[in-house]
């Protein structure tokens, strides 16, 4: 039962670790959207291409409200924290008692 512990383990500290990355290129991209950013900067359009899909669907889900100000990076941001809360925190505690046990 320890490879199934330690597994669960591995993946859920690979999966923490794409939820904080994923956070982070969330939080840049909404700070470069207070700017007028060159949308030919490499930086720029990897921050739009790995956000946009997400973000695109959040909008067309949540309708903009007050002053066109665009709510959907807070919802994936609550939603990563979520997943790391929960999600994270449960394999964890799966693989903690799969240990115990055998």
């Amino acid at each position: 039962m320890f490879i199934l512990a330690n597994l669960l383990q591995a993946l859920a500290a690979v999966l923490n670790i794409i939820l904080t990355m994923y956070m982070w290129i969330v939080i840049a991209r909404a700070v470069i959207s207070w700017v007028n950013p060159d949308p030919y900067n490499p930086i720029v359009r990897f921050l739009y291409s790995a956000t946009e899909p997400v973000l695109y669907r959040l909008r067309r889900a949540v309708p903009v409200f007050a002053k066109g100000i665009d709510f959907s990076p807070i919802i994936v941001f609550v939603a990563i924290i979520f997943l790391k809360q929960f999600l994270v925190q449960s394999l964890y505690e799966m693989a903690r008692s799969l240990r115990y046990m055998g």
